[in-house]
């Protein structure tokens, strides 16, 4: 059986220095929250709640639905629209749990639209979210 190409993933996604990140977890567990607070410190929205991802050879490509492009929910705010970025090569996988491993053994993987992808376990909505999700990336980066 063939591998899919294109997966549409219930995560949100920013690009941080042109690398997206897929945050992935429940309803509610804060994505949109850690996507805005990344937002704030110079990220760039690509898709909020659903993330389209598509393989082109070997890379990850993240973009938007059509139908929300631009768009993130600010709970209690409402609607905001905002500038984002379209197909842009997935780095890092965020899975939300609001009790990830202390010490994790390295990254784990998520199989994606056929691509395997660095992931790891974090805590959407401690202060110190966003930080981790820019360490981890770099991390990722470097192998």
């Amino acid at each position: 059986m063939a591998e899919l190409s294109t997966e549409t993933v219930h995560a949100s996604c920013v690009a941080i220095g042109g690398r997206a990140v897929l945050i992935e977890g429940a309803s509610c567990a804060g994505k949109s929250d850690l996507a805005l607070r990344l937002i704030d410190r110079g990220a760039m929205l690509v898709a909020d709640d659903y993330t389209i991802c598509t393989r082109r050879d070997r890379v990850l490509c993240a973009a938007p639905p059509t139908t929300i492009a631009g768009k993130i929910e600010v709970r209690g705010v409402g609607i905001v629209e905002m500038s984002y970025e379209s197909d842009v090569t997935v780095a890092l996988h965020i899975a939300i749990d609001a009790a990830p491993p202390r010490f994790p053994e390295g990254f784990g993987t998520r199989r994606v639209a056929g691509v395997d992808i660095p992931s790891l376990t974090l805590p959407a909505l401690e202060a110190s979210a966003p930080l981790k999700v820019e360490y981890a990336l770099a991390r990722a980066i470097a192998g």
